[in-house]
């Protein structure tokens, strides 16, 4: 049986999963139609935990209740003999949220992770960086006592030494997910185009290698000859110590290279731009030479280009990467099925709904790879004959 409360999801299910019982809402589920089950996985949702939520954790009154829901479950099934929960990297932040988990599964019989398990992609050499919470439980009376002998899944017993925490991408990797003769229809405007090349041009001729501060052209102070008068004008001495570093680093960068700057922001006319297409991030250092060869993201905080080493984070909100696409020579985003290759989906895997509808799925999807080397040895510490020995109980 699978819960879900998005209908695109719903339909992706029943798509993939021909047998599978798709039911909506858990929350209008009893507990008790559900069949019997041997593992549950469950993300429940990230919102009360992450850092762009209200970060109320269990005292959220809707979303970080449903753990509980799952804890309601798990006590009408006692059969259930494995558990595996995915959650946003914050969870484990704050020691009270990790310590109800503990306690509520503790006491249904569980053996679980000593800690939260954390873990991504790219710790395994697929090229995105997506920190998550895996928490672990298998029932006590099943464990194979020789592994499992003082109450915890420990991380030695997991032998994820070599992946967590390491970066194990290397400079290209980000190329590799990409697939041939993408669709026209996943290039991006010729303006979003016009302000990338431009703001290759300025960082070109202004030399920008290493810069650690986002250029933004209202931090230039243009038109003003004494920066002491834009500086009132901007509130300069109630900013915070970081922020007006922030400016004086952007005055300096346009007085230095001020002849260029003024006739490059008429050419492009960029003091008549959106907000975002003023504001640039370089963060590639001296390793990429062309921006053609970067990962481009086009968000609130402007242009920014990164190493082609690992992507950033699929979102459950569309802001899809861009890349440069060497056969049509122009930038693109990637497509829903490369998505998919991130987040390791089979080729014959198929999404339901929009463009939009499939990044969305799919920014809220747990990593595949990751989830079967978690599962896989989850299971190996379960005592041999395990399922044949509860078949002859019953």
């Amino acid at each position: 049986m699978a819960s879900e409360i998005n209908q695109a999801c719903v339909d992706t299910y029943k798509l993939n999963f021909k047998n599978v019982n798709v039911q909506g809402d858990i929350r209008e589920i009893d507990p008790q139609s559900i069949p019997q089950f041997d593992v549950l996985c469950a993300g429940f949702p990230c919102q009360p935990f992450s850092k762009a939520g209200a970060q109320k954790g269990f005292s959220d009154e809707h979303r970080g209740n449903l753990f509980y829901v799952i804890m309601d479950i798990l006590d009408v099934h006692p059969e259930a003999k494995f558990l595996i929960l995915e959650n946003v990297r914050n969870l484990a932040d704050k020691t009270e949220n990790w310590g109800i988990i503990k306690t509520e599964l503790m006491k249904r019989n569980f053996y679980i992770t000593e800690e939260p398990v954390i873990l991504s992609p790219h710790n395994f050499g697929i090229p995105q960086i997506r920190e998550r919470v895996y928490i672990l439980g298998m029932r006590k009376d099943i464990r194979n006592t020789e592994i499992l002998t003082n109450g915890y899944i420990h991380s030695s017993d997991l032998g994820l030494e070599h992946f967590r925490g390491k970066d194990n991408c290397k400079m290209g990797d980000a190329r590799t997910i990409l697939e041939p003769n993408a669709p026209d229809r996943y290039a991006i405007s010729d303006e979003q185009a016009e302000m990338i090349f431009a703001w290759e041009e300025f960082r070109i001729a202004t030399n920008i290698k290493i810069i650690g501060f986002p250029i933004w052209i209202n931090s230039f102070g243009v038109g003003y000859k004494k920066f002491a008068w834009y500086k009132r004008k901007i509130g300069y001495d109630e900013m915070p110590k970081w922020k007006q570093r922030f400016v004086d680093n952007n005055r300096k960068l346009y007085e230095t290279n001020k002849k260029f700057i003024d006739d490059w922001i008429v050419r492009h006319d960029m003091l008549n731009k959106i907000k975002l297409y003023q504001k640039f991030e370089w963060n590639c250092g001296t390793d990429v030479t062309d921006i053609r060869d970067t990962i481009i993201q086009i968000r609130q905080s402007g242009i920014r280009a990164k190493r082609p080493t690992f992507y950033p984070s699929l979102v459950a909100m569309v802001n899809t990467p861009i890349i440069w696409d060497n056969e049509k020579e122009r930038f693109r985003q990637i497509t829903p099925r490369e998505a998919a290759n991130l987040q390791n989906f089979h080729g014959a895997y198929k999404f339901t709904g929009s463009d939009n509808q499939a990044y969305q799925q799919l920014g809220n999807s747990v990593n595949v790879k990751i989830l079967k080397k978690l599962s896989s040895k989850l299971f190996s510490f379960a005592k041999k004959g395990w399922d044949t020995d509860e078949e002859k109980q019953n």
